[in-house]
């Protein structure tokens, strides 16, 4: 009977069931992945596969097609008793073919070694066991209870906030001139001057395209894997209203304008995913803190 290997993977970028159903049924394309599992609320699939016919680069790499990523980790470990580059070749090939370990760069100059790992699989301990074992001293550099998995969440939800702000800057004097141009609460010579139109371009355009990049980003592979997500939704919705309101302004077609539409719909929808990335954070903090009540023995 062949060996079945099960691993978790703690996945980032879900946002709905449908992304759940994406990643599993992705992975369950990969030849001998015999079950997959996707939990949304810890955002974590668990993986029964078959080595001889698959690995971990295989799944994470279905994972990335997807639209999707999986968190790593990164540690610094101070090696000793590396003597030449035969040595540095040796523990840097013994600690790729590890699993979990995704990359290892071993620098002969300083004696350090940085490896890039997945956090639900191998630990930095077990790093260190393993140089340990291929007959060198370690010691680590940046603190062992280092959190790899908070950390990745931590950058997701700074990255949110960051676009969020700017969407936020651009989004609200936007709106703020298109309903008083709509009210006729300005002038006429300001409301219908002819650089109306192109400075709310000005406006929309950051929203629709650096703000909004990550759902075109996330449509895009979604319609690669003959699927559609929220991202389709996001995208096709803004962009009806940013692109008709393109050929208005140029007076090609009579009509309204709605770039104030288009960068509403997704500074709006960037707030739930920060306040989303936000919650699962929390959840990600309490299942840990649950878990660390267990006997250690």
């Amino acid at each position: 009977m062949p060996e079945v290997k099960k691993v978790i993977l703690p996945i980032t970028g879900m946002t709905c069931a449908n992304c759940v159903a994406t990643v599993e049924r992705n992975l369950k394309k990969e030849n001998g992945v015999e079950s997959a599992s996707v939990n949304l609320s810890s955002e974590r699939a668990t993986v029964a596969f078959s080595p001889e016919l698959t690995g971990i680069p295989s799944l994470i790499e279905r994972i990335q097609k997807a639209g999707y990523d999986v968190a790593t980790g990164t540690a610094e470990f101070v090696v000793s008793r590396m003597s030449d580059g035969n040595d540095a070749l040796r523990l840097e090939k013994k600690l790729i073919l590890t699993d979990g370990i995704s990359s290892a760069q071993v620098n002969l100059g300083n004696e350090k070694v940085f490896v890039r790992y997945i956090p639900t699989i191998i630990s930095q301990r077990e790093i260190r066991q393993i140089i340990n074992n291929a007959g060198f001293n370690t010691l680590e550099v940046g603190g062992e209870a280092e959190d790899a998995e908070r950390h990745a969440r931590e950058l997701e939800i700074t990255q949110q906030r960051r676009e969020l702000i700017i969407g936020l800057v651009f989004t609200i004097p936007l709106f703020i001139l298109s309903m008083l141009r709509d009210f006729n609460w300005l002038p006429h010579s300001i409301g219908h001057a002819w650089w109306m139109n192109w400075l709310m371009l000005f406006l929309a355009t950051p929203v629709q395209f650096y703000v909004g990049r990550q759902y075109y980003l996330g449509a895009y592979k979604a319609i690669l894997n003959k699927s559609a997500n929220m991202d389709v939704l996001i995208a096709l919705g803004s962009s009806s209203a940013y692109f008709y309101s393109i050929p208005v302004m140029l007076g090609a077609v009579p009509g309204h304008v709605y770039f104030e539409t288009a960068a509403v719909i997704i500074t709006l929808i960037k707030l739930g995913k920060f306040l989303e990335a936000r919650a699962k954070g929390y959840t990600s903090e309490a299942i840990k803190k649950l878990m660390s009540l267990k006997p250690k023995s």
